[in-house]
């Protein structure tokens, strides 16, 4: 070969070689060099972090303590003596650690307001990642501590002094609670697809509960995709797998008082028209041409389901985190959304004077368990005995359950 061929291509593949090595090393990340072990604006937590300073001057004063907390102070050292213990960490000869009290404040914090992770470390003077995993244990530790004492499973006698709310308060008897669904805004979680999109053009987890008179919630089922109905999402939870096996403990058929000859009706849950029609499960006749008596049920109906209402927007502006798009992960979302809706009970009890249950009688009887994991269920179709209980319902509200004042409003 020619001894210029030749030259040519040697130099030809020393360009190659050179340009292949820049474009490796302009590909190559450079070593990020770690500055500080913590950061000199975290090292003064204790000197001038919002716990260490703000809170304790909130302290001297109950009306903004409770505007910061939701809570006053004392009700906010209750819930730090039953969290407290499942939040507790130990210091390390590394660091010290952050207290529990501290920890409880990020977290009744960020519920309370919903502000980014960034926002409240730059507060407290502690990392993002901190507050990120101090939002995530002490929102599971609140539940933990909290689901017994504020939201236990009701029993018989429990679902009859539900019953005995509605019927004093909202003139609906057999009443054991409203039923509704709450859509949780969420940022769109990576590669989930339309999972969590809704027909709000959001993307979000549904909250379905069940509300008592009081506005107390009795029974959260939380985590169903956006996508799906409030139908939807009681036929995919473990409560309306037992609402429909018949597992829920509810009080056999009643006689209403009064309405003897109408012999006795179910315990029934009132809800809207997204919900089926089910033995244990009102909803309202649809359709707009409907005769006075139907409409007359409807908004009987629907003044004893408004409770849950009430109780979605007590919850949203106590916690206004529900009020803004979580950008957290789902998993954290739902435990925040269950820590919020058992604070809700926590802190309603005090202010109704109101014991954690009704005291019912031991029994020596192999209990079931109420609520278990559900499958997927089948169509929404109303049998018979449904449809007539109903229409039961309808003419007790329009003869011997009539009020003085239904008249005048339909």
């Amino acid at each position: 070969m020619d001894a210029g061929v030749v030259a040519r291509v040697s130099r030809v593949t020393r360009v190659c070689a050179r340009l292949h090595l820049v474009y490796t090393l302009s590909r190559m990340r450079p070593c990020s060099v770690r500055r500080f072990w913590v950061h000199p604006i975290l090292r003064k937590r204790l000197q001038r972090g919002e716990y260490h300073l703000l809170v304790q001057e909130l302290r001297l004063d109950d009306r903004l303590f409770q505007r910061y907390f939701r809570m006053s102070k004392e009700v906010f050292d209750e819930l730090l003596g039953k969290v407290g213990p499942l939040i507790t960490k130990v210091d390390t000869h590394l660091r010290m650690l952050i207290g529990p009290a501290e920890r409880l404040a990020i977290c009744l914090r960020y519920l309370a307001t919903g502000d980014s992770y960034a926002t409240i470390a730059f507060s407290y003077r502690v990392g993002r990642s901190t507050v990120a995993v101090i939002v995530k244990e002490v929102a599971g530790a609140i539940w933990t501590a909290l689901v017994e004492e504020c939201m236990p499973v009701p029993q018989v006698e429990d679902w009859r002094a539900i019953a005995a709310g509605f019927q004093e308060r909202w003139e609906f008897p057999n009443c054991v609670g409203a039923i509704d669904g709450k859509h949780v805004v969420i940022q769109a979680p990576a590669n989930a697809g339309s999972l969590y999109f809704n027909y709000k053009s959001t993307h979000s987890l549904v909250l379905l509960a069940v509300v008592d008179a009081e506005y107390l919630f009795r029974v959260v089922d939380v985590g169903g995709f956006g996508r799906s109905s409030d139908s939807g999402s009681l036929r995919n939870s473990a409560f309306g797998e037992s609402l429909r096996d018949g597992s829920l403990q509810l009080p056999p058929d009643t006689v209403i008082a009064g309405s003897e000859r109408r012999g006795p009706l179910p315990h029934v849950f009132v809800g809207d028209e997204a919900f089926p029609l089910l033995d244990n499960l009102l909803r309202p006749f649809p359709g707009r041409h409907l005769t006075r008596e139907r409409r007359l049920f409807n908004y009987r109906l629907s003044r004893a389901r408004l409770v849950v209402e009430c109780a979605f927007g007590i919850l949203s502006t106590q916690w206004r985190m529900l009020r803004r798009v979580i950008t957290t992960s789902p998993e954290v979302t739902e435990l925040c959304v269950k820590a919020a809706c058992v604070l809700h009970n926590f802190l309603r009890r005090k202010t109704i004077d109101m014991p954690s249950r009704t005291p019912i009688a031991r029994s020596t009887d192999e209990v079931t368990p109420t609520l278990c994991d559900a499958p997927r269920m089948g169509s929404n179709n109303a049998t018979r005995r449904s449809i007539q209980q109903r229409e039961t319902f309808c003419s007790y509200f329009n003869e011997e359950g009539a009020v003085g004042w239904q008249a005048n409003v339909v």
